[in-house]
């Protein structure tokens, strides 16, 4: 049985209204934050591995290095953190990020970016190194980061993360699955 590690982006709701509270991305006019999007897609795709045998373990906390070692003590055998982009309202489509030189990283990342493009009409912006991220460089295991869609994008990306949040995590399932079945 496959085991894996979610990571839906940003601050733990729970911490709501407390100093330093992060969100992440943010679309105002739509009343949507990340961290809750991606707490919302992560809890789909953990509810669709564990349909198909997979083991699951799920952690949202701003402290990235609490995140990355308590994966890296999980016995976890990939890492995903669940996040949405934000750049200047008319950036689009999705992305997958992985560590550098890290071809079974590389290998994950193509896998979802892949059934994230085919699910929907969405920019395929690629899968792209990353060295500078902490949940790239600090897990043992191969890790992506997710950037489903432009949360600050109303006319296209937006409306998509609002609406289909199910389509997104089945897309991101469906490509750790693929994944899994390479292996």
């Amino acid at each position: 049985m496959a085991k894996v590690y979610l990571n839906p982006g940003h601050d733990q709701l729970s911490l709501k209204g407390t100093p330093g509270y992060d969100p992440g991305a943010c679309n105002e006019e739509l009343g949507m934050y990340e961290n809750e999007v991606a707490l919302a897609i992560g809890e789909l795709v953990k509810k669709y591995l564990i349909e198909a045998y997979c083991e699951v373990e799920m952690r949202q906390d701003e402290d990235l290095y609490k995140v990355c070692n308590e994966a890296n003590r999980s016995g976890a055998e990939i890492f995903v953190s669940i996040h949405c982009n934000a750049f200047n309202g008319t950036a689009h489509g999705t992305e997958t990020l992985y560590y550098p030189n890290d071809e079974d990283g590389r290998r994950l990342a193509e896998c979802i970016n892949s059934q994230i493009v085919d699910s929907f009409e969405i920019t395929d912006r690629g899968v792209k190194e990353r060295s500078d991220l902490i949940v790239l460089n600090q897990t043992y295991m191969p890790a992506v980061l997710v950037e489903t869609a432009f949360i600050d994008n109303t006319p296209h990306d937006a409306i998509l993360l609002r609406d289909d949040k199910d389509d997104f995590a089945r897309a991101i399932a469906r490509g750790i699955t693929d994944y899994f079945s390479e292996v």
